[in-house]
């Protein structure tokens, strides 16, 4: 796969490489992959595109979540980006093929893959469990990802949808979380060395669920082992950014002063809703 976008592909990898990462969501949860981005490479800029008018992704059938992702992906490529972040783990496990077909001349990264194959580097047993949205556990990727890496890994999932509207609430902490964390996975995680963070709300929710499962269990947050995908791939091409001043543009289809409000908390930093363009896809 080439390492230019296919709008820029003339003017060369320096050329390109000025170019800002795109990041696409259904909504704010892939914030934590962009503040997971931000951290590994302070000098890219972005583009996050968030979905807010289509979502939930997850509870939403194959070949809808494919054409909500071609779209998002299209508008992504227009505004000029070098690089495709699919920071939506249900995407990334429905549409993440149809996506690199449509965008060949485009690297495109999905959190899937990563998380996978941290999952398989943590665990020592083979005994891994994956939590994520109906969709992504339903689609069986991280089960396939991580077999097709280890062939003798055991690997089980479950949905945890009360987990997006905590995280999207703020209920992080306290009893109420801790209540839901213990109901999904006390026999999830009963025969398990590692535990798969397989949607981008999940570790707004960390500290709860590793009071649950305890601290000798290991827990893969897919967002921080995208954002070192995404470094080394761009180290790999040549493709990091000037030392210019970065910077990072918004962009959600509904609701700028909720994508504000609840992508704060996501992001780590205060977001202004005049900030935010709204686009029509």
């Amino acid at each position: 796969m080439s390492s230019v976008t296919p709008s820029e592909s003339a003017a060369g990898q320096l050329g390109a490489a000025a170019l800002p990462i795109g990041v696409f969501h259904s909504g704010v949860g892939g914030l934590t992959v962009l503040r997971a981005l931000r951290e590994a490479l302070p000098g890219e800029s972005f583009v996050y595109l968030g979905d807010t008018a289509r979502l939930p992704y997850g509870t939403k059938s194959p070949g809808t979540i494919t054409r909500y992702a071609l779209g998002a992906a299209g508008a992504l490529v227009e505004r000029g980006i070098k690089l495709l972040v699919v920071a939506c783990n249900t995407v990334s496990a429905v549409a993440i093929d149809e996506l690199q077909a449509a965008l060949p001349g485009l690297p495109v990264v999905g959190v899937v893959e990563p998380g996978a194959q941290a999952a398989v580097l943590a665990s020592g047993s083979g005994r891994i469990a994956v939590i994520g949205t109906e969709s992504t556990i339903r689609g069986g990727a991280y089960t396939r990802a991580i077999t097709a890496l280890r062939p003798d890994a055991v690997v089980s999932g479950r949905a945890c949808p009360l987990f997006v509207a905590l995280a999207e609430e703020g209920w992080i902490e306290g009893p109420i979380p801790e209540a839901v964390a213990r109901e999904y996975l006390t026999s999830l995680v009963a025969d398990v060395d590692t535990l798969v963070l397989g949607c981008t709300h999940f570790p707004l929710l960390v500290g709860a669920i590793r009071r649950i499962v305890g601290p000798e269990l290991a827990i893969v947050d897919s967002a921080a082992t995208t954002a070192a995908a995404v470094a080394s791939l761009l180290h790999l091409h040549g493709m990091l950014g000037p030392s210019a001043p970065p910077r990072c543009i918004m962009l959600a289809t509904d609701g700028r002063e909720r994508f504000a409000r609840v992508g704060s908390g996501f992001l780590g930093l205060p977001l202004s809703a005049e900030a935010i363009e709204i686009v029509d896809l």
